[in-house]
């Protein structure tokens, strides 16, 4: 026979949980996520299990935000947190504060590891990155061919500067191959030797995915390269091994194309500029010069008049002298920019032996995008010819 009052349910469960929170404050925990709930509220709720138990979870919203990889029904996780008994309920349950992918923790040393060396070895310095070039004469790009990048990187450089040269080297982006394929890819833009800037990456994706771009195969390939080096791994939260040792980091393979080239109308509207603003400094020269000749003209008796007459012969010499270096000076500066400018444009690529495929007009930019039998022109340095694509 019992000498004190029973206990009410809800005053046992207090118990209970006080119990737990005492003796189990802080735990780790590992095992395999099955039933897995995403709550609309941002609460995630899920079983631990491994082959002698099951203990239901759950994570709040404001501590899986920190989740770098969502977790999904049959991963191996460790879980940080405490016992709890849910009182409504009745039953226990484990509140995680952390959730780390199994593995995932042994990878991550990886990196921090490898980032210490490469700093340690100067690679990673600001005073080693090299800066891009204005206007670049060819621009190669080191990514999968197959991959929404390269359809970004194509279309934003042709809206920013048409008929650019570019000159692409294919590889995987993911997977285990994709390190070595990555350094490869780098490896033969360098000794193609064209291009003025490299830009290699991927689109986004999950810590797995771009994962390739922090091995240190692809990181020493990036610092082997005779040119500046964009990194365009789509990943704005992390950074990449490949993002601190490369010469720049773009947010997007977008932002990468963006920083590469200048936009070619802007680029000639400050030329004209230019031009007046020489234009307009060498009329006021001379106009300056003739009203001090003019002044000198009207002084003095016969004497002074006679040497005044001569001074001013020599400083009119010396005058047209500066005026002609001075226009010839900004004229070749001017031809030089010109030159520049056509030796980038669409027909002077077609000089050197490129031609262009169009359908309807447009340039073709994706092989895949042909069908056997389909009808091209093919427009050459001097005319056009009528193809059919064979397959």
């Amino acid at each position: 026979m019992w000498d004190s009052a029973p206990l009410s349910v809800t005053g046992l469960t207090h118990m209970l949980r006080d119990a737990l929170r005492a003796d189990f404050g802080r735990v780790q925990v590992r095992g395999e996520i099955s039933d897995l709930t995403l709550a609309r509220s941002g609460h995630w709720y899920f079983e631990l299990s491994d082959r002698g138990a099951s203990l239901k979870c759950v994570m709040f919203s404001g501590d899986n935000h920190r989740v770098g990889r969502r977790p999904q029904v049959g991963d191996e996780v460790v879980l940080t947190g405490g016992v709890d008994v849910y009182a409504r309920r009745g039953a226990l349950q484990f509140i995680a504060r952390r959730l780390v992918h199994a593995g995932d923790g042994d990878r991550q040393a990886r990196i921090e590891a490898l980032k210490r060396k490469l700093q340690a070895e100067g690679l990673t310095a600001p005073e080693r990155k090299r800066p891009l070039p204005f206007l670049p004469r060819a621009i190669g790009v080191a990514t999968s061919t197959s991959g929404a990048a390269i359809h970004d990187i194509l279309e934003v450089l042709h809206q920013r500067f048409p008929g650019v040269t570019v000159f692409v080297s294919h590889c995987l982006v993911q997977g285990p191959r994709a390190p070595q394929q990555i350094a490869r890819a780098l490896h033969r833009l360098a000794e193609h030797g064209e291009a003025d800037v490299i830009i290699v990456g991927r689109g986004g994706g999950s810590a797995d995915d771009l994962s390739a771009f922090d091995e240190e195969v692809v990181a020493r390939a990036v610092v082997a390269m005779p040119v500046p080096v964009v990194s365009a791994v789509g990943h704005e939260v992390d950074v990449s091994i490949c993002d601190l040792v490369a010469d720049v980091r773009a947010a997007t393979p977008s932002h990468a194309a963006e920083l590469v080239v200048p936009e070619r109308e802007s680029l000639l509207l400050a030329l004209d500029d230019l031009d007046e603003r020489q234009r307009r400094a060498t009329r006021a020269l001379i106009d300056r010069h003739r009203r001090v000749l003019a002044a000198l003209r009207l002084r003095g008796p016969a004497q002074r008049l006679v040497d005044a007459r001569r001074r001013l012969t020599e400083r009119g010499r010396r005058l047209d002298q500066a005026v002609k270096h001075e226009l010839v000076t900004r004229r070749s500066s001017l031809e030089s920019h010109g030159g520049r400018l056509h030796a980038l444009s669409p027909q002077a690529v077609l000089d050197r032996g490129y031609a262009v495929a169009l359908r309807d007009g447009e340039a073709v930019l994706d092989a895949a995008s042909l069908r056997a039998g389909e009808a091209l022109t093919l427009r050459l340095a001097r005319g056009q010819a009528e193809v059919t694509v064979r397959g």
